[in-house]
């Protein structure tokens, strides 16, 4: 009798969503993050060299301007 307790008490384990949907809420969620934290280092990267560029032109070095 018991056995078919835990039996049934596993499969409607299985079947249960809600648990994934918390997963996938955690993975979708990761993922944004890091899509965040690499734009983040890119943009960082070119800001940087933008402004460096502009301090160089502010200076007087040769190759500034359009």
């Amino acid at each position: 009798m018991k056995l078919e307790i835990i039996k049934t008490s596993v499969v409607k384990f299985l079947k249960d969503e809600d648990g994934l949907t918390i997963v996938e809420y955690a993975v979708a969620g990761g993922l944004v993050t890091l899509a965040a934290v690499g734009a983040f280092i890119i943009l960082g990267d070119n800001v940087a060299t933008q402004i460096t560029e502009l301090g160089e032109c502010v200076m007087g070095a040769a190759g500034c301007g359009a």
